[in-house]
Parts: structure tokens; C-alpha cells; sequence
């Protein structure tokens, strides 16, 4: 939670569960859920060491300064440190370990409250908003770059051979730093975020995701349903949500209820952070 006595306020509430599923034995999957940070971190499947992996990752966010507000420098630096550490459990021939990453910080922008939207690879941030889901992450996938070019369809790629075919992550053999997306969303005042490992989406389709998002109002409760469900669906991969929502919103930015020229305010970069706006990218030069 955020609060501040002459500025912007984000205040939320968040839910979390996980399960290692109906089929693996461990559970590869880590979560974040701190004052700034919420997040997932799916350990790469078929990889030594995916579980410490992802458990890397989520130390290293959960590390970082309890807010109010984050940046971009901030979370791309923490994926920084937990890249190498990752990179540091590779051990002779055998596989690499890695992970995937995908969450939101709490940041601000010219005094409007926002989401600050990072991920890499094939785990998801979605928004629900006035009553609509929508995924505002893009998967890294083989699959997803079909799809991109117009040779299968959304739908195929749910079945599709290559779909958990990883083009970016943390670690697993990547050379130099992660490419990491970041977005910065405006937050709104019925916002409910829901970050998940593939195991849910693998499982779930997007409308009862929806319907159980809509239908359960506490975020620890709709965690669980959303989890619950997943592995009574089959539970074929580790399954993990988190569930964040708005509890109090003020914004300070000048006409911020009339202006409409920043309705989601979604601005995308890559690791290099060049058009990310400069509130979100402070202390850090202009660059990443």
C-alpha cells in the first residue's frame, strides 16, 4: 500500500495462491506480494534448478525499497541481479536454469497513479476493468510470433505444438541482460489485476478467468478459485495467481478527470527504458 499526505495515492489489496498442479512433483513457481510489488516467476520446465530460479527472482523484487513508488530502473535492476545469480546455478552440461517473470509496480506519473507493467516470457498480467478483461502483457513465445505474423490464429496457438516454446527469459542460457518489456498503465478505480503463471492460462480460457474475477470479491478467494479450478481442470504445469486490487485512488495531476489524452497512458520500451516516461525512470539519467 501507498499513501502520501500532498501527493498521489494508490492504495491496494492483494491475494496470492499456488500448487505445484495434478502432474509435477515440485513446484517451480514464486510469487511476490509486497508493498510495491506483485509478481510471478514461473522456473523453467525441464530445466535443473527452475525452482531456485524463480525463487531468485522473487527474492531479488521483494528486496527492493518498500515505495511508495517504484521505477523502471528499479525493477529492471533487480531482474539484472537476479539474471546473474540465475545464470551463476548453471552447472557443467547440464541445462540452464531459468525463468519467466511477469508483475506490476506501484509507480506515478505527473501525479497520476500507474501500473508499472514488466514481463518476460510466457507468464501474464491482465486488467480487469469496467466489468472487460484484457492481457496487457505480450507473451515471448513461438507461438506468439505466429500469431503476430498472421499464420495461426489466437485460438490455434492454444493447442499448438510450439506453444511453450520460450523466446525470452531470465537465465536458460540467455546471453547478456533479459529483455524485459515494461508498460506504464494509468490506474483506475475499479482496477483489478490479475499476474499468473502458464499453468492457469494453459488451463483456463480468458472468459471463466473473467467470470471468476468478476464473481469473487476478495483477492485471496479469487486467487485460489482461479488456482482450485486450473488444477481441477488438469493441472498439467505449476499454477500460480495473484489477484491485486485498487482500494484507494487519488490522483494530483492537473484536470487529471477531464484530461483524456492519456487514457492508458501505454507506453511500451524495451530493457533500453528510451520512451518510458522520465518520472518513472528517475534517478537513472534517462537510461537504463
Amino acid at each position: 500500500m501507498t499513501d502520501h499526505e500532498s501527493g498521489p495515492v494508490l492504495q491496494v489489496r492483494a491475494g496470492a495462491a499456488t500448487d505445484a498442479g495434478a502432474v509435477r512433483e515440485r513446484n517451480e513457481d514464486a510469487f511476490v506480494v509486497s508493498s510495491v510489488v506483485f509478481a510471478v516467476a514461473d522456473g523453467m520446465g525441464g530445466h535443473a534448478g527452475g525452482a531456485e530460479a524463480s525463487a531468485i527472482v522473487a527474492e531479488e523484487l521483494a528486496a527492493l525499497p518498500p515505495g511508495p513508488w517504484a521505477t523502471a530502473v528499479e525493477i529492471h535492476g533487480a531482474v539484472e541481479r537476479a539474471a546473474l545469480r540465475v545464470t551463476a546455478l548453471a552447472a557443467g552440461a547440464a541445462p540452464a536454469p531459468g525463468s519467466t517473470l511477469s508483475g506490476v509496480a506501484l509507480a506515478e506519473q505527473d501525479g497520476m497513479p500507474c501500473w508499472l507493467v514488466f514481463n518476460v516470457g510466457d507468464s501474464r498480467t491482465y486488467r480487469l476493468q469496467n466489468g472487460r478483461i484484457e492481457l496487457v502483457t505480450v507473451d515471448h513465445t513461438r507461438v506468439q510470433e505466429l500469431v503476430d505474423a498472421g499464420r495461426i490464429s489466437a485460438d490455434e496457438a492454444r493447442t499448438h505444438a510450439q506453444r511453450n516454446v520460450i523466446t525470452r527469459a531470465i537465465g536458460a542460457g540467455s546471453v547478456g541482460p533479459p529483455h524485459l518489456d515494461l508498460s506504464l498503465l494509468v490506474a483506475g478505480p475499479d482496477d483489478r489485476l490479475l499476474i499468473c503463471s502458464d499453468g492457469l492460462t494453459g488451463e483456463l480460457s480468458e472468459q471463466l478467468i473473467a467470470a471468476l474475477l468478476l464473481d469473487i470479491a476478495d483477492p485471496r478467494v479469487a486467487a485460489e478459485a482461479l488456482v482450485r479450478e486450473a488444477v481441477t481442470a488438469g493441472g498439467r504445469d505449476n499454477v500460480t495467481a495473484v489477484v491485486v486490487d485498487v482500494v484507494e485512488l487519488e490522483s494530483t495531476a492537473v484536470d487529471s478527470r477531464s484530461d483524456d489524452t492519456h487514457p492508458d497512458l501505454q507506453i511500451v520500451t524495451d530493457e533500453s527504458g528510451g520512451t518510458l516516461p522520465d518520472a518513472a525512470l528517475a534517478g537513472a539519467d534517462g537510461a537504463l
